[in-house]
């Protein structure tokens, strides 16, 4: 078993990210046992999940080990996102300076809006028929 440097738990939609970080690691992100574009299957997604260590500079100082469940692709992604960054700041309290004002630490809080009743979903209303 390997020693940790710091863990970090991410939130985003209904996805939760649980991650690790190895230390004297090469940047080798792992989600699931799996690499991000492997897992997530969009380049854009990939990149998502490596801005924290883009951010600090630290690509090459530490592996991220990321278990993540439940919502889609695009929230598993910022789940990861976040965790990661969660992670680095548990790892070297300096780096919170940087990923701070990045944004990378805030939680985004957008949900998808509950079905209200009378609707076909959150606010679409019912189609409107003349005769």
């Amino acid at each position: 078993m390997p020693e940790y440097a710091g863990y970090g738990t991410g939130r985003r939609k209904s996805a939760v990210a649980k991650v690790w970080l190895i230390p004297n690691g090469s940047g080798r992100i792992t989600i699931n046992e799996q690499s991000p574009l492997q897992y997530l299957r969009r380049q854009h997604l990939a990149v998502i999940v490596t801005e924290p260590f883009e951010a600090t500079g630290t690509a090459d100082q530490y592996d991220a080990r990321c278990i993540v469940l439940g919502g889609g692709l695009s929230g598993q992604a910022g789940a990861v996102r976040h965790g990661i960054a969660n992670a680095l700041v548990d790892a070297n309290p300096d780096h919170r300076a940087v990923l701070g004002p990045a944004g990378l630490l805030t939680r985004d809080p957008r949900v998808k809006e509950r079905k209200h009743a009378g609707k076909r979903k959150a606010r679409r209303g019912k189609q409107f028929s003349k005769r």
